[in-house]
Protein backbone atom coordinates (compact mmCIF):
# COMPACT_ATOMS: atom_id res chain seq x y z
CA UNK A 1 0.00 0.00 0.00
CA UNK A 2 0.72 3.35 -0.92
CA UNK A 3 2.20 5.41 2.26
CA UNK A 4 -0.56 7.95 2.19
CA UNK A 5 -3.07 5.66 1.44
CA UNK A 6 -5.01 5.40 4.71
CA UNK A 7 -6.37 1.79 5.59
CA UNK A 8 -9.85 1.14 5.82
CA UNK A 9 -11.78 2.82 8.68
CA UNK A 10 -13.89 1.09 11.02
CA UNK A 11 -17.59 1.81 10.91
CA UNK A 12 -20.44 1.37 13.50
CA UNK A 13 -22.56 -1.15 11.64
CA UNK A 14 -25.92 -0.96 14.09
CA UNK A 15 -25.85 3.21 13.23
CA UNK A 16 -25.24 2.41 9.61
CA UNK A 17 -27.77 -0.21 9.13
CA UNK A 18 -30.58 2.55 10.30
CA UNK A 19 -29.68 5.36 8.74
CA UNK A 20 -27.90 4.03 5.12
CA UNK A 21 -31.57 4.27 3.04
CA UNK A 22 -30.18 6.14 0.62
CA UNK A 23 -27.19 3.87 0.05
CA UNK A 24 -29.69 0.89 -1.05
CA UNK A 25 -31.26 2.85 -3.23
CA UNK A 26 -28.05 3.72 -5.25
CA UNK A 27 -27.26 -0.33 -4.84
CA UNK A 28 -30.57 -1.04 -6.29
CA UNK A 29 -29.61 1.57 -9.29
CA UNK A 30 -26.88 -0.63 -9.38
CA UNK A 31 -27.95 -3.93 -9.80
CA UNK A 32 -30.49 -2.78 -12.63
CA UNK A 33 -28.09 -2.03 -14.71
CA UNK A 34 -26.01 -5.71 -14.51
CA UNK A 35 -27.50 -8.48 -16.72
CA UNK A 36 -27.62 -11.73 -14.62
CA UNK A 37 -28.91 -15.39 -16.13
CA UNK A 38 -28.98 -16.02 -12.16
CA UNK A 39 -26.08 -18.84 -11.37
CA UNK A 40 -22.78 -16.31 -11.31
CA UNK A 41 -20.52 -15.70 -8.81
CA UNK A 42 -20.62 -12.06 -8.59
CA UNK A 43 -18.48 -9.94 -6.39
CA UNK A 44 -20.10 -7.15 -4.06
CA UNK A 45 -17.04 -4.79 -3.50
CA UNK A 46 -17.64 -2.55 -0.09
CA UNK A 47 -20.91 -4.75 1.41
CA UNK A 48 -21.42 -2.81 4.04
CA UNK A 49 -23.96 -4.52 6.34
CA UNK A 50 -25.74 -6.81 3.91
CA UNK A 51 -28.20 -4.26 2.52
CA UNK A 52 -27.58 -4.72 -1.29
CA UNK A 53 -26.02 -8.24 -1.21
CA UNK A 54 -29.73 -9.37 -0.09
CA UNK A 55 -31.20 -7.44 -3.01
CA UNK A 56 -28.41 -9.09 -5.31
CA UNK A 57 -29.27 -12.79 -4.06
CA UNK A 58 -32.70 -12.09 -5.14
CA UNK A 59 -31.41 -12.32 -8.64
CA UNK A 60 -28.73 -14.57 -8.78
CA UNK A 61 -31.47 -18.06 -7.36
CA UNK A 62 -28.40 -20.39 -8.40
CA UNK A 63 -25.25 -18.21 -7.75
CA UNK A 64 -23.58 -17.20 -4.85
CA UNK A 65 -21.88 -13.71 -3.59
CA UNK A 66 -18.38 -13.07 -2.42
CA UNK A 67 -18.61 -9.73 -0.39
CA UNK A 68 -15.98 -7.88 0.42
CA UNK A 69 -15.47 -4.91 3.67
CA UNK A 70 -12.83 -3.55 5.44
CA UNK A 71 -14.48 -2.98 8.35
CA UNK A 72 -14.83 -5.58 10.73
CA UNK A 73 -17.37 -4.46 12.45
CA UNK A 74 -19.57 -4.75 8.93
CA UNK A 75 -18.17 -7.58 8.17
CA UNK A 76 -19.68 -9.07 11.66
CA UNK A 77 -23.25 -7.47 10.49
CA UNK A 78 -22.73 -9.08 6.76
CA UNK A 79 -22.44 -12.48 7.96
CA UNK A 80 -24.83 -12.59 10.71
CA UNK A 81 -27.70 -11.46 8.32
CA UNK A 82 -26.77 -12.84 5.34
CA UNK A 83 -26.77 -16.67 4.63
CA UNK A 84 -23.55 -18.25 5.25
CA UNK A 85 -24.08 -21.19 1.89
CA UNK A 86 -24.52 -18.40 -0.42
CA UNK A 87 -22.72 -15.84 0.73
CA UNK A 88 -18.70 -15.18 1.27
CA UNK A 89 -17.96 -12.13 3.37
CA UNK A 90 -14.18 -11.79 3.85
CA UNK A 91 -12.55 -8.78 5.35
CA UNK A 92 -9.62 -6.87 3.27
CA UNK A 93 -8.44 -4.16 2.12
CA UNK A 94 -9.87 -3.89 -1.50
CA UNK A 95 -6.56 -2.61 -2.77
CA UNK A 96 -5.22 -5.66 -1.10
CA UNK A 97 -7.34 -7.94 -2.52
CA UNK A 98 -6.29 -11.03 -3.03
CA UNK A 99 -9.46 -13.55 -3.19
CA UNK A 100 -7.93 -17.00 -5.05
CA UNK A 101 -11.01 -16.68 -7.52
CA UNK A 102 -12.26 -15.25 -10.98
CA UNK A 103 -16.17 -13.99 -10.33
CA UNK A 104 -18.27 -13.57 -13.22
CA UNK A 105 -19.07 -9.83 -12.20
CA UNK A 106 -18.50 -7.45 -9.69
CA UNK A 107 -21.24 -4.47 -8.04
CA UNK A 108 -20.28 -1.62 -5.63
CA UNK A 109 -22.24 0.92 -4.03
CA UNK A 110 -21.06 4.29 -2.23
CA UNK A 111 -18.02 2.51 -1.51
CA UNK A 112 -14.72 3.68 -3.73
CA UNK A 113 -14.44 6.97 -3.45
CA UNK A 114 -13.21 6.23 0.19
CA UNK A 115 -9.80 4.88 -1.84
CA UNK A 116 -7.64 7.35 -3.24
CA UNK A 117 -5.84 5.11 -5.67
CA UNK A 118 -8.54 4.19 -8.04
CA UNK A 119 -5.54 2.58 -10.87
CA UNK A 120 -4.88 0.18 -8.64
CA UNK A 121 -8.44 -0.23 -7.01
CA UNK A 122 -9.45 -0.99 -10.65
CA UNK A 123 -6.34 -3.54 -11.49
CA UNK A 124 -7.47 -5.31 -8.57
CA UNK A 125 -10.90 -5.92 -9.61
CA UNK A 126 -9.83 -6.94 -12.83
CA UNK A 127 -7.52 -9.38 -11.69
CA UNK A 128 -10.49 -11.28 -10.27
CA UNK A 129 -13.38 -10.88 -13.17
CA UNK A 130 -13.47 -13.26 -16.11
CA UNK A 131 -13.10 -11.57 -19.21
CA UNK A 132 -16.78 -10.25 -20.37
CA UNK A 133 -17.48 -10.00 -16.99
CA UNK A 134 -19.92 -7.04 -16.22
CA UNK A 135 -17.94 -4.35 -13.46
CA UNK A 136 -21.10 -2.03 -12.57
CA UNK A 137 -20.72 0.68 -9.70
CA UNK A 138 -21.95 4.06 -8.20
CA UNK A 139 -19.78 6.15 -5.50
CA UNK A 140 -19.01 9.60 -4.76
CA UNK A 141 -18.12 11.43 -7.88
CA UNK A 142 -16.91 15.32 -8.91
CA UNK A 143 -19.09 17.98 -6.72
CA UNK A 144 -20.43 15.34 -4.09
CA UNK A 145 -21.25 17.20 -1.26
CA UNK A 146 -19.45 20.28 -2.06
CA UNK A 147 -21.98 22.79 -0.43
CA UNK A 148 -22.45 20.37 3.35
CA UNK A 149 -19.03 20.10 3.20
CA UNK A 150 -17.62 23.89 2.29
CA UNK A 151 -19.89 24.55 5.42
CA UNK A 152 -17.98 21.81 7.64
CA UNK A 153 -14.57 22.77 6.54
CA UNK A 154 -15.29 26.22 8.06
CA UNK A 155 -16.38 24.73 11.40
CA UNK A 156 -12.81 22.92 11.12
CA UNK A 157 -10.89 26.05 11.14
CA UNK A 158 -12.65 27.35 14.33
CA UNK A 159 -10.86 26.40 17.87
CA UNK A 160 -10.61 23.87 19.63
CA UNK A 161 -11.13 21.65 16.36
CA UNK A 162 -8.60 23.59 14.37
CA UNK A 163 -5.49 21.52 16.47
CA UNK A 164 -6.95 18.48 14.81
CA UNK A 165 -8.55 18.95 11.54
CA UNK A 166 -7.26 22.11 10.30
CA UNK A 167 -4.57 20.38 8.28
CA UNK A 168 -6.87 17.38 7.56
CA UNK A 169 -6.87 16.15 3.70
CA UNK A 170 -10.07 15.27 2.41
CA UNK A 171 -10.26 11.66 2.96
CA UNK A 172 -12.56 10.96 -0.17
CA UNK A 173 -11.57 10.64 -3.92
CA UNK A 174 -14.16 12.17 -6.25
CA UNK A 175 -13.39 11.71 -9.52
CA UNK A 176 -14.78 12.86 -12.60
CA UNK A 177 -15.96 10.44 -15.77
CA UNK A 178 -12.95 11.61 -17.41
CA UNK A 179 -10.78 11.00 -14.88
CA UNK A 180 -12.42 7.59 -14.63
CA UNK A 181 -12.86 6.35 -17.58
CA UNK A 182 -9.65 5.89 -18.81
CA UNK A 183 -8.14 4.67 -15.40
CA UNK A 184 -11.05 1.41 -16.43
CA UNK A 185 -9.23 1.40 -19.44
CA UNK A 186 -5.98 1.20 -18.35
CA UNK A 187 -6.80 -1.58 -15.57
CA UNK A 188 -8.33 -3.65 -18.78
CA UNK A 189 -12.05 -2.78 -18.77
CA UNK A 190 -14.35 -1.71 -21.61
CA UNK A 191 -16.44 1.52 -20.69
CA UNK A 192 -19.98 1.58 -21.45
CA UNK A 193 -21.30 4.18 -19.85
CA UNK A 194 -19.54 6.59 -17.64
CA UNK A 195 -21.37 9.63 -15.96
CA UNK A 196 -22.51 12.02 -13.16
CA UNK A 197 -25.97 12.10 -11.44
CA UNK A 198 -26.95 14.26 -8.94
CA UNK A 199 -29.06 12.56 -5.93
CA UNK A 200 -29.71 15.33 -3.08
CA UNK A 201 -30.87 13.77 0.25
CA UNK A 202 -32.38 14.73 3.52
CA UNK A 203 -31.98 12.25 6.08
CA UNK A 204 -34.39 11.67 8.67
CA UNK A 205 -31.74 11.77 11.55
CA UNK A 206 -29.03 14.45 10.39
CA UNK A 207 -26.96 14.09 13.14
CA UNK A 208 -26.52 10.06 13.43
CA UNK A 209 -26.08 10.46 9.48
CA UNK A 210 -23.29 12.88 10.13
CA UNK A 211 -21.17 11.05 12.84
CA UNK A 212 -21.97 7.23 11.12
CA UNK A 213 -21.29 8.18 7.58
CA UNK A 214 -19.92 12.07 6.12
CA UNK A 215 -17.82 12.99 8.84
CA UNK A 216 -16.69 9.92 10.56
CA UNK A 217 -13.06 10.31 9.48
CA UNK A 218 -13.33 14.07 11.08
CA UNK A 219 -14.26 12.38 14.40
CA UNK A 220 -11.31 9.92 14.27
CA UNK A 221 -9.21 12.87 14.55
CA UNK A 222 -10.49 14.63 18.14
CA UNK A 223 -10.01 14.15 20.58
CA UNK A 224 -13.17 12.22 22.64
CA UNK A 225 -14.66 15.48 24.55
CA UNK A 226 -14.56 17.75 21.30
CA UNK A 227 -16.71 15.11 19.01
CA UNK A 228 -20.48 16.04 20.22
CA UNK A 229 -19.49 19.73 20.38
CA UNK A 230 -18.03 19.37 16.93
CA UNK A 231 -21.18 17.41 15.84
CA UNK A 232 -23.40 20.32 17.84
CA UNK A 233 -21.35 23.20 15.50
CA UNK A 234 -21.34 21.51 12.44
CA UNK A 235 -25.82 21.01 12.49
CA UNK A 236 -25.89 24.86 13.93
CA UNK A 237 -23.56 26.06 10.92
CA UNK A 238 -25.73 23.18 8.54
CA UNK A 239 -29.12 25.12 9.52
CA UNK A 240 -32.72 23.72 9.48
CA UNK A 241 -33.60 20.78 7.01
CA UNK A 242 -29.85 20.42 5.61
CA UNK A 243 -29.32 18.91 2.10
CA UNK A 244 -26.93 16.39 1.83
CA UNK A 245 -26.03 17.52 -1.55
CA UNK A 246 -24.68 14.22 -3.61
CA UNK A 247 -22.62 13.72 -6.80
CA UNK A 248 -23.27 9.95 -7.84
CA UNK A 249 -20.36 8.82 -10.07
CA UNK A 250 -21.14 5.82 -12.07
CA UNK A 251 -20.05 3.35 -14.83
CA UNK A 252 -20.92 -0.08 -16.41
CA UNK A 253 -17.76 -1.34 -17.69
CA UNK A 254 -16.93 -5.11 -18.60
CA UNK A 255 -13.16 -6.89 -18.23
CA UNK A 256 -11.60 -7.07 -21.56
Amino acid sequence: MDAHEPGPREWDATTYQAVATPHQGWGAQVLDAVALRGDETVLDLGIGTGNVTAQLLERLPGGRVIGVDGSAAMVEAARARLPADRVRVVQSDLLELDLGLVADAAVSSATFHWILDHDRLFARVRAHLHPGAPFVAQCGGAGNLAGLLAVVEEVCTREPFAASLGDLPRPWNFATPQETTPRLERAGFAVERCWLQDSPQYPDNTRDFLQTITLGAHLERLAPEQREPFLDAVIEALGPHPCHDYVRLNWVASAR
